[in-house]
């Protein structure tokens, strides 16, 4: 009888986890495995929700967003007796281990699950980038894309009414997605959770630019600041000009993945998949400078993302 190997994608959704899903499953079944899906996350692993999956059930799916075993938040992964529960159910399914598809959360999960003697591969899924351990997650690029096809839209309609634009972007606790989404769409200013937002000189700046003529501003704004609307108030009150504020919302993790997230996330699986035959566990996959790598489940979770700040810098330069 073949070995079994779950398979979970959890938390909040990403381009690329198909196709990610997708490469985990074929190159477990061409090692010799059973591959199982879960279906709804964690929550599907606790109510015993699940697929067999072969080389058929994932065909003509890398090219779709979302997940086709769906996923959700799941509050009993927070509790002892939740994961006491999941440690049950892997046994209970006869699991070799799992390999977990998703971002922070899906991280911590199978950081305490791996602690209980579950074998544990991660596979980092998160539109906001923001995973120790490696320097791009799976769904980054294509929201990243979405966001400045959006803002070039925007772009439009601010410079043919003179108009400030808030923008705000994902990320509710670090502006990895608001810095280069800045940077691409050529926005004027940046608002990120990891520097203190000076909103008077920004205010300032923003008069100095219709001085010197400029017909349209635009201020990426991260969700981990606040309220957009609130802020695109005050800009108002400071400049005495017009402003109107755009929420770019979930669209940003919806979408045909593109060819530079499908490329990831299809190395990623199949990387993750090769290890977990050769008898690594309790890992997170990774692309470090262009090459695939590896970090402990551990120190991934112990360590934070160290915040690029010299884009904030280059785009500094470039607004004038």
């Amino acid at each position: 009888m073949a070995k079994r190997v779950g398979i979970i994608t959890s938390g909040g959704d990403a381009p690329g986890m198909n196709a990610a899903l997708r490469a985990v499953t074929r190159r477990g079944i061409a090692l010799g495995y059973e591959m199982i899906g879960i279906n709804r996350g964690f929550k599907g692993l606790l109510d015993g929700a699940f697929i067999n999956l072969t080389i058929r059930s994932v065909s003509g799916i890398i090219n779709t967003g979302g997940t086709i075993l769906h996923t959700g938040r799941c509050a009993q992964t927070k509790t002892a007796a939740g994961m006491n529960r999941a440690v049950k159910a892997v046994k209970e399914l006869s699991l070799e281990g799992l390999i977990i598809i998703g971002g922070d959360g899906s991280l911590a999960a199978g950081n305490t699950l791996s602690k209980k003697g579950i074998k544990i591969i991660n596979i980092p899924a998160s539109i906001d980038n923001d995973i120790y351990g490696t320097d791009e997650t799976i769904g980054y690029d294509t929201a990243l894309n979405t966001a400045v096809e959006a803002i070039d839209k925007i772009r439009d309609t601010a410079t043919s009414h003179d108009r400030i634009f808030v923008v705000e972007i994902m990320g509710r606790e670090h502006g990895f997605l608001t810095a280069d989404v800045a940077l691409a769409a050529g926005c004027e200013f940046i608002a990120v959770p990891e520097i203190k937002v000076d909103i008077n000189r920004i205010a300032s700046e923003l008069k100095k630019g219709k001085e010197k003529g400029k017909t349209s501003e635009i201020i990426a704004f991260a969700e981990g600041c606040g309220s957009s609307y609130e802020f695109g108030e005050k800009i108002e009150k400071l400049t005495k000009l017009e402003v109107r504020v755009s929420n770019l919302g979930y669209i940003q993790r919806g979408g045909r993945p593109t060819a530079r997230t499908r490329i990831l996330a299809s190395q990623f699986g199949h990387f993750a998949m090769n290890l977990f035959h050769r008898g690594k566990k309790n890992v997170l996959v990774g692309i470090t400078n262009g090459e695939l790598s590896v970090t402990s489940i551990e120190d991934a979770v112990k360590h934070k993302k160290k915040f690029n700040d010299s884009t904030v810098k280059v785009l500094k330069n470039l607004s004038v």
